[in-house]
Protein backbone atom coordinates (compact mmCIF):
# COMPACT_ATOMS: atom_id res chain seq x y z
CA UNK A 1 0.00 0.00 0.00
CA UNK A 2 1.54 3.17 -1.25
CA UNK A 3 0.80 6.38 -1.09
CA UNK A 4 2.13 10.29 -0.45
CA UNK A 5 3.61 11.65 3.08
CA UNK A 6 4.28 15.52 3.35
CA UNK A 7 5.75 15.39 7.14
CA UNK A 8 7.28 18.64 7.50
CA UNK A 9 8.39 19.82 4.59
CA UNK A 10 10.05 16.21 2.86
CA UNK A 11 7.52 15.89 0.52
CA UNK A 12 7.96 12.11 -0.82
CA UNK A 13 6.10 8.93 -1.84
CA UNK A 14 6.05 6.74 1.55
CA UNK A 15 5.71 3.09 1.40
CA UNK A 16 3.29 2.78 4.90
CA UNK A 17 3.91 -0.78 5.14
CA UNK A 18 8.06 -0.80 4.40
CA UNK A 19 7.82 2.24 7.30
CA UNK A 20 5.57 0.14 10.04
CA UNK A 21 7.72 -2.84 10.01
CA UNK A 22 10.89 -1.05 9.97
CA UNK A 23 10.19 1.10 12.57
CA UNK A 24 8.90 -2.10 14.64
CA UNK A 25 12.42 -3.52 13.99
CA UNK A 26 14.34 -0.58 14.52
CA UNK A 27 12.32 -0.55 17.80
CA UNK A 28 13.15 -4.43 18.86
CA UNK A 29 16.82 -3.55 18.33
CA UNK A 30 16.91 -0.36 20.02
CA UNK A 31 15.71 -1.33 23.40
CA UNK A 32 18.33 -4.05 24.42
CA UNK A 33 21.10 -1.81 23.70
CA UNK A 34 19.99 1.76 25.43
CA UNK A 35 19.33 -0.72 28.59
CA UNK A 36 22.22 -1.98 28.01
CA UNK A 37 24.06 1.26 28.12
CA UNK A 38 21.79 2.48 30.95
CA UNK A 39 23.05 0.11 33.20
CA UNK A 40 26.99 0.27 32.13
CA UNK A 41 26.83 4.03 33.04
CA UNK A 42 25.00 3.30 36.30
CA UNK A 43 22.02 5.01 35.58
CA UNK A 44 18.10 3.35 35.90
CA UNK A 45 17.08 1.14 32.97
CA UNK A 46 13.74 3.19 32.42
CA UNK A 47 16.60 6.56 31.71
CA UNK A 48 17.84 4.75 28.70
CA UNK A 49 14.15 3.59 27.47
CA UNK A 50 12.90 7.21 28.08
CA UNK A 51 15.91 8.43 26.14
CA UNK A 52 15.11 6.36 23.37
CA UNK A 53 11.63 6.93 23.03
CA UNK A 54 12.47 11.22 23.55
CA UNK A 55 15.32 11.04 20.77
CA UNK A 56 13.81 9.15 18.41
CA UNK A 57 10.59 10.94 18.29
CA UNK A 58 11.47 14.65 18.53
CA UNK A 59 14.52 13.83 15.65
CA UNK A 60 12.42 11.73 13.42
CA UNK A 61 9.64 14.83 13.13
CA UNK A 62 12.14 17.85 13.62
CA UNK A 63 15.41 16.22 12.02
CA UNK A 64 17.12 17.11 8.38
CA UNK A 65 17.41 13.44 7.26
CA UNK A 66 15.12 11.27 6.78
CA UNK A 67 15.91 7.64 7.57
CA UNK A 68 17.94 8.42 10.93
CA UNK A 69 17.46 7.59 13.88
CA UNK A 70 17.99 8.54 17.08
CA UNK A 71 17.99 6.58 20.95
CA UNK A 72 20.28 6.71 23.79
CA UNK A 73 23.19 5.80 22.42
CA UNK A 74 26.45 4.26 24.07
CA UNK A 75 28.67 7.21 22.07
CA UNK A 76 27.38 10.13 24.35
CA UNK A 77 26.38 7.86 27.30
CA UNK A 78 30.23 7.00 28.05
CA UNK A 79 31.09 10.86 28.10
CA UNK A 80 28.96 11.07 31.32
CA UNK A 81 30.00 7.91 33.15
CA UNK A 82 32.20 9.92 35.07
CA UNK A 83 30.12 12.74 35.86
CA UNK A 84 27.54 9.91 37.12
CA UNK A 85 30.32 8.31 39.20
CA UNK A 86 31.30 11.89 40.78
CA UNK A 87 28.00 13.84 41.02
CA UNK A 88 24.89 11.37 40.64
CA UNK A 89 22.29 11.40 38.19
CA UNK A 90 20.94 15.01 38.41
CA UNK A 91 24.06 16.38 37.49
CA UNK A 92 23.81 14.07 34.56
CA UNK A 93 20.90 15.21 33.61
CA UNK A 94 21.87 19.09 34.10
CA UNK A 95 24.79 18.57 31.61
CA UNK A 96 22.86 16.60 28.83
CA UNK A 97 20.38 19.85 29.19
CA UNK A 98 23.46 21.94 28.48
CA UNK A 99 24.37 19.33 26.08
CA UNK A 100 21.39 20.35 24.10
CA UNK A 101 22.16 23.90 24.13
CA UNK A 102 24.77 23.90 22.86
CA UNK A 103 23.99 21.57 19.92
CA UNK A 104 21.10 24.02 19.18
CA UNK A 105 24.09 27.22 18.91
CA UNK A 106 25.84 24.68 16.67
CA UNK A 107 22.72 24.79 14.41
CA UNK A 108 21.89 28.01 14.63
CA UNK A 109 25.06 29.28 13.33
CA UNK A 110 24.96 26.99 10.88
CA UNK A 111 28.54 25.14 12.03
CA UNK A 112 27.38 21.90 10.92
CA UNK A 113 28.51 21.85 7.30
CA UNK A 114 32.13 21.72 8.86
CA UNK A 115 31.50 18.06 8.60
CA UNK A 116 32.70 18.74 4.67
CA UNK A 117 35.92 18.66 6.13
CA UNK A 118 36.19 15.02 6.80
CA UNK A 119 37.97 13.16 4.39
CA UNK A 120 37.05 9.65 2.80
CA UNK A 121 39.71 7.67 4.16
CA UNK A 122 38.01 8.97 8.03
CA UNK A 123 35.19 7.82 7.26
CA UNK A 124 36.44 4.35 6.14
CA UNK A 125 38.16 4.28 9.34
CA UNK A 126 34.94 5.76 11.54
CA UNK A 127 32.60 2.98 10.17
CA UNK A 128 34.77 0.30 10.25
CA UNK A 129 35.53 0.67 13.79
CA UNK A 130 32.48 1.31 14.61
CA UNK A 131 31.18 -2.08 12.95
CA UNK A 132 33.72 -3.78 15.29
CA UNK A 133 32.55 -2.09 18.12
CA UNK A 134 29.07 -3.02 17.59
CA UNK A 135 30.05 -7.24 16.34
CA UNK A 136 32.18 -6.98 19.95
CA UNK A 137 29.49 -5.38 21.90
CA UNK A 138 27.21 -8.56 20.76
CA UNK A 139 30.24 -10.93 22.27
CA UNK A 140 28.84 -9.55 26.07
CA UNK A 141 25.49 -11.55 25.14
CA UNK A 142 27.61 -15.22 25.45
CA UNK A 143 28.62 -14.06 28.88
CA UNK A 144 26.36 -14.40 32.25
CA UNK A 145 26.73 -13.33 35.99
CA UNK A 146 28.33 -15.82 38.33
CA UNK A 147 28.86 -15.46 42.02
CA UNK A 148 28.85 -11.86 40.92
CA UNK A 149 31.36 -12.09 38.03
CA UNK A 150 30.75 -12.35 34.17
CA UNK A 151 31.74 -15.64 32.74
CA UNK A 152 31.49 -17.25 29.58
CA UNK A 153 28.53 -19.54 28.76
CA UNK A 154 29.49 -22.81 28.44
CA UNK A 155 28.16 -26.42 27.50
CA UNK A 156 24.33 -26.53 26.57
CA UNK A 157 23.24 -22.52 27.55
CA UNK A 158 26.70 -21.85 24.85
CA UNK A 159 25.59 -24.11 22.28
CA UNK A 160 21.59 -23.21 22.45
CA UNK A 161 22.94 -19.21 22.81
CA UNK A 162 25.07 -19.80 19.38
CA UNK A 163 22.72 -22.05 17.70
CA UNK A 164 19.59 -19.82 17.91
CA UNK A 165 22.21 -16.94 17.24
CA UNK A 166 22.93 -18.62 13.61
CA UNK A 167 19.11 -19.78 12.91
CA UNK A 168 19.13 -15.63 13.40
CA UNK A 169 22.39 -14.65 11.16
CA UNK A 170 20.41 -17.35 8.24
CA UNK A 171 17.00 -16.32 8.67
CA UNK A 172 18.12 -12.77 8.42
CA UNK A 173 20.75 -13.79 5.06
CA UNK A 174 18.20 -15.75 3.26
CA UNK A 175 14.79 -14.01 3.59
CA UNK A 176 15.92 -11.08 1.07
CA UNK A 177 16.47 -14.23 -1.50
CA UNK A 178 12.79 -15.07 -1.34
CA UNK A 179 11.22 -12.40 -0.38
CA UNK A 180 11.51 -8.30 0.11
CA UNK A 181 7.66 -8.23 1.34
CA UNK A 182 9.17 -8.56 4.84
CA UNK A 183 11.75 -7.32 6.84
CA UNK A 184 14.20 -9.67 7.14
CA UNK A 185 15.23 -8.47 10.74
CA UNK A 186 11.71 -8.49 12.43
CA UNK A 187 11.08 -11.76 10.49
CA UNK A 188 13.85 -13.10 12.24
CA UNK A 189 13.15 -12.28 15.43
CA UNK A 190 9.58 -13.36 15.59
CA UNK A 191 11.28 -16.77 14.38
CA UNK A 192 13.54 -17.06 17.29
CA UNK A 193 11.01 -15.79 19.43
CA UNK A 194 8.86 -18.01 18.62
CA UNK A 195 10.32 -20.66 18.65
CA UNK A 196 11.89 -20.27 22.08
CA UNK A 197 8.11 -20.13 23.45
CA UNK A 198 7.07 -23.34 21.36
CA UNK A 199 9.76 -25.61 22.98
CA UNK A 200 10.22 -23.64 26.00
CA UNK A 201 13.58 -23.06 25.49
CA UNK A 202 15.85 -21.75 28.83
CA UNK A 203 17.57 -18.87 27.22
CA UNK A 204 18.69 -15.59 27.84
CA UNK A 205 15.72 -12.70 27.45
CA UNK A 206 15.64 -9.53 27.40
CA UNK A 207 14.27 -9.56 31.39
CA UNK A 208 17.74 -10.91 32.08
CA UNK A 209 18.92 -7.04 31.04
CA UNK A 210 16.50 -5.28 32.85
CA UNK A 211 12.78 -4.60 33.35
CA UNK A 212 11.44 -2.54 31.05
CA UNK A 213 8.21 -1.88 32.36
CA UNK A 214 7.04 1.80 34.04
CA UNK A 215 5.16 4.99 33.32
CA UNK A 216 5.28 8.01 30.78
CA UNK A 217 8.53 10.00 31.89
CA UNK A 218 7.48 12.31 34.21
CA UNK A 219 8.72 16.31 33.91
CA UNK A 220 11.81 16.74 36.46
CA UNK A 221 14.08 19.86 37.07
CA UNK A 222 17.32 18.35 37.94
CA UNK A 223 18.06 19.35 41.70
CA UNK A 224 21.13 21.24 41.79
CA UNK A 225 22.77 24.12 43.01
CA UNK A 226 22.06 26.80 40.30
CA UNK A 227 25.84 28.58 40.33
CA UNK A 228 28.21 29.18 38.84
CA UNK A 229 30.45 26.15 40.63
CA UNK A 230 27.92 23.57 39.13
CA UNK A 231 28.64 25.17 35.72
CA UNK A 232 32.30 24.84 35.86
CA UNK A 233 31.20 21.14 36.68
CA UNK A 234 29.39 19.81 33.94
CA UNK A 235 30.21 22.54 31.18
CA UNK A 236 33.02 19.81 30.32
CA UNK A 237 31.17 16.94 30.01
CA UNK A 238 27.99 18.85 28.47
CA UNK A 239 30.75 20.35 25.49
CA UNK A 240 31.89 16.36 25.01
CA UNK A 241 28.86 15.11 24.87
CA UNK A 242 27.59 17.36 22.30
CA UNK A 243 30.85 17.80 20.13
CA UNK A 244 30.65 13.73 20.00
CA UNK A 245 26.44 13.72 19.55
CA UNK A 246 27.14 15.87 16.44
CA UNK A 247 30.44 14.56 14.98
CA UNK A 248 28.69 10.95 15.36
CA UNK A 249 25.49 12.32 13.74
CA UNK A 250 26.34 14.20 10.98
CA UNK A 251 28.68 11.52 9.50
CA UNK A 252 25.93 9.14 9.78
CA UNK A 253 23.94 11.56 8.32
CA UNK A 254 26.45 11.60 5.38
CA UNK A 255 26.55 7.53 5.44
CA UNK A 256 22.68 7.96 5.03
CA UNK A 257 23.22 10.29 2.34
CA UNK A 258 25.38 8.07 0.15
CA UNK A 259 22.70 5.20 1.04
CA UNK A 260 19.57 6.90 -0.49
CA UNK A 261 21.23 8.98 -3.05
CA UNK A 262 19.63 11.98 -1.00
CA UNK A 263 20.47 15.08 0.71
CA UNK A 264 20.12 16.30 4.53
CA UNK A 265 20.32 18.69 6.27
CA UNK A 266 23.18 18.89 8.58
CA UNK A 267 22.05 22.00 10.92
CA UNK A 268 18.36 21.31 10.95
CA UNK A 269 19.77 17.85 12.27
CA UNK A 270 21.49 19.95 15.05
CA UNK A 271 18.77 21.66 16.19
CA UNK A 272 16.86 18.47 16.44
CA UNK A 273 19.66 16.77 18.41
CA UNK A 274 19.53 19.88 20.75
CA UNK A 275 16.21 19.79 20.90
CA UNK A 276 15.42 16.34 22.24
CA UNK A 277 18.52 16.42 24.73
CA UNK A 278 17.15 19.10 26.43
CA UNK A 279 13.74 17.08 26.77
CA UNK A 280 15.96 14.36 27.71
CA UNK A 281 17.03 16.24 30.49
CA UNK A 282 13.97 17.48 31.48
CA UNK A 283 11.87 13.97 30.99
CA UNK A 284 14.62 11.66 33.32
CA UNK A 285 16.44 10.70 29.75
CA UNK A 286 20.44 10.28 29.54
CA UNK A 287 20.54 11.80 26.12
CA UNK A 288 22.11 10.93 22.92
CA UNK A 289 22.54 10.87 19.02
CA UNK A 290 21.65 9.27 15.74
CA UNK A 291 22.52 5.11 16.44
CA UNK A 292 24.36 4.00 12.96
CA UNK A 293 23.20 0.62 13.67
CA UNK A 294 19.13 1.24 13.97
CA UNK A 295 19.61 4.05 11.02
CA UNK A 296 20.80 0.94 9.07
CA UNK A 297 18.69 -1.76 10.35
CA UNK A 298 16.11 0.76 9.23
CA UNK A 299 17.76 1.60 6.08
CA UNK A 300 17.67 -2.02 5.16
CA UNK A 301 14.03 -2.58 6.23
CA UNK A 302 13.11 -0.45 3.29
CA UNK A 303 12.68 3.20 5.43
CA UNK A 304 13.10 5.82 3.51
CA UNK A 305 10.98 8.54 5.84
CA UNK A 306 10.30 9.85 9.21
CA UNK A 307 7.55 7.36 9.87
CA UNK A 308 9.42 4.69 10.92
CA UNK A 309 11.84 6.49 13.22
CA UNK A 310 7.97 7.77 15.16
CA UNK A 311 6.44 4.63 15.01
CA UNK A 312 9.61 2.80 16.35
CA UNK A 313 9.61 5.56 19.21
CA UNK A 314 5.99 5.43 19.75
CA UNK A 315 6.70 1.49 20.03
CA UNK A 316 9.24 1.52 22.85
CA UNK A 317 6.37 4.31 24.39
CA UNK A 318 4.01 1.58 24.62
CA UNK A 319 5.98 -1.37 25.28
CA UNK A 320 6.71 0.97 28.31
CA UNK A 321 3.40 1.26 29.30
CA UNK A 322 1.81 -2.35 28.43
CA UNK A 323 3.75 -4.59 26.53
CA UNK A 324 6.84 -4.72 29.05
CA UNK A 325 5.69 -8.65 29.83
CA UNK A 326 5.65 -9.74 26.27
CA UNK A 327 8.57 -8.06 25.17
CA UNK A 328 10.79 -9.15 28.18
CA UNK A 329 10.47 -12.62 26.88
CA UNK A 330 12.15 -11.79 23.52
CA UNK A 331 15.68 -13.82 23.56
CA UNK A 332 18.58 -12.15 23.29
CA UNK A 333 20.18 -14.80 20.83
CA UNK A 334 17.31 -13.02 18.58
CA UNK A 335 18.79 -9.40 18.95
CA UNK A 336 22.29 -10.70 19.09
CA UNK A 337 22.20 -11.99 15.45
CA UNK A 338 20.22 -9.09 13.82
CA UNK A 339 23.12 -6.58 15.69
CA UNK A 340 25.52 -8.67 13.97
CA UNK A 341 24.82 -8.80 10.64
CA UNK A 342 24.05 -4.40 11.03
CA UNK A 343 27.74 -4.97 12.30
CA UNK A 344 28.58 -6.97 9.22
CA UNK A 345 26.44 -4.81 6.97
CA UNK A 346 28.15 -1.39 8.51
CA UNK A 347 31.59 -2.18 7.22
CA UNK A 348 33.15 -1.11 4.08
CA UNK A 349 34.31 -4.10 2.55
CA UNK A 350 34.62 -2.06 -0.50
CA UNK A 351 37.99 -0.60 1.43
CA UNK A 352 39.55 -3.52 1.01
CA UNK A 353 39.01 -3.70 -2.75
CA UNK A 354 39.95 -0.56 -3.47
CA UNK A 355 43.22 -0.51 -0.52
CA UNK A 356 45.83 -1.24 -3.01
CA UNK A 357 44.95 1.76 -5.28
CA UNK A 358 44.76 4.09 -2.63
CA UNK A 359 47.49 6.48 -1.29
CA UNK A 360 49.54 4.89 1.27
CA UNK A 361 48.48 7.98 4.02
CA UNK A 362 45.36 7.60 3.14
CA UNK A 363 45.50 3.45 4.41
CA UNK A 364 47.45 5.02 7.21
CA UNK A 365 45.01 7.85 8.21
CA UNK A 366 41.76 5.00 7.83
CA UNK A 367 43.77 2.27 10.00
CA UNK A 368 44.23 4.80 13.00
CA UNK A 369 40.75 6.22 13.00
CA UNK A 370 39.40 3.07 13.09
CA UNK A 371 42.25 1.72 15.59
CA UNK A 372 41.42 4.82 18.07
CA UNK A 373 37.45 4.41 17.67
CA UNK A 374 38.10 0.20 18.36
CA UNK A 375 40.32 0.56 21.44
CA UNK A 376 39.24 4.10 23.09
CA UNK A 377 35.23 3.89 22.23
CA UNK A 378 35.74 8.10 21.51
CA UNK A 379 34.60 8.64 18.20
CA UNK A 380 35.16 12.69 18.64
CA UNK A 381 38.43 11.72 19.12
CA UNK A 382 38.96 9.35 16.39
CA UNK A 383 37.93 11.89 13.54
CA UNK A 384 39.13 14.75 15.34
CA UNK A 385 42.90 12.79 14.72
CA UNK A 386 41.87 11.86 11.58
CA UNK A 387 40.90 14.83 10.30
CA UNK A 388 44.57 16.73 11.90
CA UNK A 389 46.48 13.75 10.07
CA UNK A 390 44.78 14.79 6.39
CA UNK A 391 45.55 17.93 6.91
CA UNK A 392 48.93 18.05 7.73
CA UNK A 393 49.28 15.26 4.76
CA UNK A 394 47.55 17.62 2.53
CA UNK A 395 49.78 20.73 3.82
CA UNK A 396 52.80 18.88 3.51
CA UNK A 397 52.03 17.34 -0.23
CA UNK A 398 50.56 20.86 -1.15
CA UNK A 399 53.94 22.34 -0.13
CA UNK A 400 55.95 19.82 -2.31
CA UNK A 401 54.94 21.50 -5.68
CA UNK A 402 55.53 24.50 -5.14
CA UNK A 403 58.00 25.57 -7.79
CA UNK A 404 59.62 28.48 -10.11
CA UNK A 405 59.89 29.66 -13.62
CA UNK A 406 62.85 32.09 -13.86
CA UNK A 407 63.86 34.05 -16.57
CA UNK A 408 65.11 37.42 -17.59
CA UNK A 409 63.63 39.99 -20.27
CA UNK A 410 65.63 42.13 -22.82
CA UNK A 411 65.64 44.79 -19.92
CA UNK A 412 67.64 42.88 -17.65
CA UNK A 413 64.98 42.32 -15.33
CA UNK A 414 64.46 38.67 -13.81
CA UNK A 415 61.45 36.77 -13.26
CA UNK A 416 60.43 34.78 -10.61
CA UNK A 417 56.90 32.91 -11.93
CA UNK A 418 55.38 31.09 -8.74
CA UNK A 419 53.63 27.85 -9.78
CA UNK A 420 51.38 26.73 -6.35
CA UNK A 421 50.07 28.08 -3.00
CA UNK A 422 51.97 30.24 -0.77
CA UNK A 423 51.62 28.68 2.84
CA UNK A 424 53.18 28.11 6.01
CA UNK A 425 53.85 24.64 4.64
CA UNK A 426 55.91 26.10 1.86
CA UNK A 427 57.86 29.07 3.40
CA UNK A 428 61.14 26.81 3.28
CA UNK A 429 60.98 25.86 -0.22
CA UNK A 430 59.45 29.36 -1.69
CA UNK A 431 62.56 30.74 -0.08
CA UNK A 432 64.76 28.46 -1.03
CA UNK A 433 64.27 29.64 -4.50
CA UNK A 434 65.48 32.96 -4.55
CA UNK A 435 68.70 34.04 -5.50
CA UNK A 436 69.04 37.62 -3.48
CA UNK A 437 72.60 38.38 -3.91
CA UNK A 438 73.41 37.49 -7.64
CA UNK A 439 70.01 38.44 -9.31
CA UNK A 440 69.99 42.15 -10.74
CA UNK A 441 68.41 45.15 -9.54
CA UNK A 442 65.38 44.54 -10.44
CA UNK A 443 63.22 41.20 -9.79
CA UNK A 444 59.56 40.61 -10.39
CA UNK A 445 57.59 37.62 -8.46
CA UNK A 446 54.72 36.59 -10.73
CA UNK A 447 52.08 34.92 -8.79
CA UNK A 448 49.70 34.51 -12.13
CA UNK A 449 49.88 30.63 -11.10
CA UNK A 450 50.05 31.05 -7.51
CA UNK A 451 48.39 32.61 -4.10
CA UNK A 452 49.39 33.60 -0.73
CA UNK A 453 47.14 31.66 2.05
CA UNK A 454 48.32 32.65 4.89
CA UNK A 455 49.66 34.92 7.32
CA UNK A 456 53.04 32.88 6.83
CA UNK A 457 53.31 33.69 3.13
CA UNK A 458 52.68 37.35 4.29
CA UNK A 459 55.36 37.08 6.51
CA UNK A 460 57.60 35.21 3.71
CA UNK A 461 57.33 38.06 1.25
CA UNK A 462 57.92 40.89 4.04
CA UNK A 463 61.23 39.08 5.08
CA UNK A 464 62.04 38.48 1.23
CA UNK A 465 61.58 42.04 0.92
CA UNK A 466 63.69 43.27 3.09
CA UNK A 467 66.63 40.92 1.87
CA UNK A 468 66.16 42.39 -1.69
CA UNK A 469 65.85 46.12 0.31
CA UNK A 470 69.30 45.12 2.23
CA UNK A 471 71.27 44.27 -0.96
CA UNK A 472 70.41 47.90 -2.78
CA UNK A 473 67.61 45.60 -5.13
CA UNK A 474 64.08 45.97 -6.22
CA UNK A 475 61.29 43.53 -5.64
CA UNK A 476 58.27 43.81 -7.28
CA UNK A 477 54.81 41.25 -6.46
CA UNK A 478 52.71 40.41 -10.05
CA UNK A 479 49.64 39.00 -10.80
CA UNK A 480 48.16 38.83 -7.20
CA UNK A 481 44.90 38.00 -6.85
CA UNK A 482 42.02 40.12 -5.32
CA UNK A 483 42.09 38.48 -2.09
CA UNK A 484 45.66 38.24 -2.21
CA UNK A 485 45.98 42.26 -2.28
CA UNK A 486 43.60 42.21 0.33
CA UNK A 487 44.84 39.96 2.76
CA UNK A 488 48.30 42.14 2.43
CA UNK A 489 46.26 45.61 2.75
CA UNK A 490 44.94 44.09 5.91
CA UNK A 491 48.57 43.31 7.28
CA UNK A 492 50.01 46.53 6.51
CA UNK A 493 49.73 47.84 10.18
CA UNK A 494 52.05 44.58 11.21
CA UNK A 495 54.67 44.66 7.93
CA UNK A 496 55.62 47.63 5.69
CA UNK A 497 54.07 46.58 2.13
CA UNK A 498 52.65 48.43 0.58
CA UNK A 499 49.90 47.86 -2.56
CA UNK A 500 50.71 50.19 -5.61
CA UNK A 501 47.73 49.82 -8.47
CA UNK A 502 49.45 49.54 -11.96
CA UNK A 503 47.80 50.24 -15.17
CA UNK A 504 49.47 46.73 -16.93
CA UNK A 505 49.38 44.46 -13.37
CA UNK A 506 49.14 44.81 -10.00
CA UNK A 507 52.53 45.67 -7.68
CA UNK A 508 53.51 45.23 -4.15
CA UNK A 509 56.96 47.44 -3.90
CA UNK A 510 59.55 47.50 -1.08
CA UNK A 511 62.51 49.51 -1.81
Amino acid sequence: MKSYLNLFDFKQKVNYRNEILAGLTVAMTMMPESLSFAILAGFPPLVGLYAAFIMGLITSVLGGRPGLISGGAGATVIVLIALMKSNGIEYVFAAVILGGVIQILIGLFKLGKFIRLVPQPVMYGFVNGLAVIIFLAQLEQFKTLVNGELVWLSGNALYLMAGLVLLTIAIVVITPKLTKAFPPSLLAIIVVFTLVLVFNIDTKTVKDIASVSGGFPPFHIPKIPFEFETLKIIFPYALIMACVGLTEGLLTLNLVDEITATKGNGNRECLAQGTANIANGFFFGMGGCPMIAQTLVNLSSGSRARLSGIIASLTILVIILFGAPIIEKVPMAALTGVMIMVAVGTFEWASFRIINKMPKQDIFIGITVALITILLHNLALAVLVGVIISALVFAWESAKRIRAKKYIDELGVKYYEIYGPLFFASVSAFNEKFDVVNDPEKVVIDFSESRIADMSGIDALHKLTQRYAEAGKTLHLKALSADCRTLLKNAEAVIEINIIDDPNYSVVTKK
